[in-house]
């Protein structure tokens, strides 16, 4: 049996910096994070061995530094924080900022904000935090439930599909064919990467293992994707999910991850896998 791991998968560059800024802050004083800073049990229970804190809410920090998860946050939320004296550290990634100037840019140039994405997703409320006014889609109903706007202008949280986004752009601009539909492309490169990379690798397995956070989004899309071009695809969190039956006269064994998934995650799962092999 050949193992044949995804070209691009695994931590993304954001998700590093996010740790490492909180490592850093934590070893310099009471750390709380709002929110989990990424979708991944593993760097989660690591931040907490480390003695960090995690309010879901403001209002239960009992820290004077909090952080802002990569996921980002709005400028409404930041401006509230602070005014509560707290200190504000934003480990926003850099890639889901160039996404909050997109939709500003929207919003400032007379468009009605449309994002493509889970709309209770923490990224979403997020990028929809400074508006007035806007929709979430991520269905065609979605799109065909919208109300007609001169001017549309339509973002998307970064760990969308390219596929999807582009396709309800598409619809959009086919339901209204009389309004002006900007889109701005904010899907992250890599979730790019890694969907086209899960994508060429899933054609050549016989069974596909996907690595990530159960609440992680871009790895629940990787699954998805992977389904389309395997019958046999697996999400699992760490090694300790991995079942020996779903190898059963498998010859190749497809291996991905989510943005947040560490590498030694991804190299105990695949340990686990040549393991089961041979059982």
């Amino acid at each position: 049996m050949r193992i044949l791991r995804a070209a691009h998968l695994g931590t993304c560059f954001g998700v590093r910096d996010a740790l490492a800024l909180a490592l850093e802050h934590a070893d310099a004083g009471p750390l709380t994070i709002l929110g989990d800073l990424v979708h991944n049990p593993t760097i989660l229970s690591a931040l907490e061995a480390k003695g960090i804190a995690v309010a879901q809410d403001v209002a239960h920090v009992k820290t004077r530094t909090l952080m802002v998860t990569a996921h980002g946050t709005s400028e409404r939320t930041l401006a509230r924080t602070r005014a509560l004296g707290l200190t504000v550290v934003e480990a926003t990634c850099p890639l889901v900022r160039v996404a909050h100037r997109a939709v500003a840019t929207l919003a400032r140039e007379g468009y009605h904000v449309v994002i493509v994405g889970q709309r209770d997703h923490v990224e979403v409320r997020g990028l929809t935090g400074d508006l007035d006014r806007f929709d979430v889609v991520l269905e065609d109903d979605d799109v065909l439930a919208l109300e007609e706007h001169p001017r549309l202008g339509v973002a998307a949280q970064t760990t969308q599909p390219v596929e999807r986004v582009r396709h309800l752009v598409d619809l959009s601009r086919r339901r209204f064919p009389q309004s002006d539909v900007r889109f701005l492309d904010t899907i992250c490169k890599p979730t790019k990467q890694r969907q086209s990379a899960a994508v060429e690798m899933a054609r050549q397995s016989d069974v596909v293992i996907v690595v990530g956070g159960r609440s992680s989004n871009n790895t629940s899309e990787l699954v998805r994707t992977c389904a389309r071009y395997c019958a046999r695809v697996h999400h699992v969190q760490t090694d300790a999910d991995v079942r020996p039956g779903w190898f059963d006269a498998a010859k190749v064994v497809g291996l991905t991850a989510g943005t947040s998934t560490p590498d030694e995650v991804i190299d105990r799962v695949e340990a686990r896998i040549r393991g089961v092999a041979t059982e």
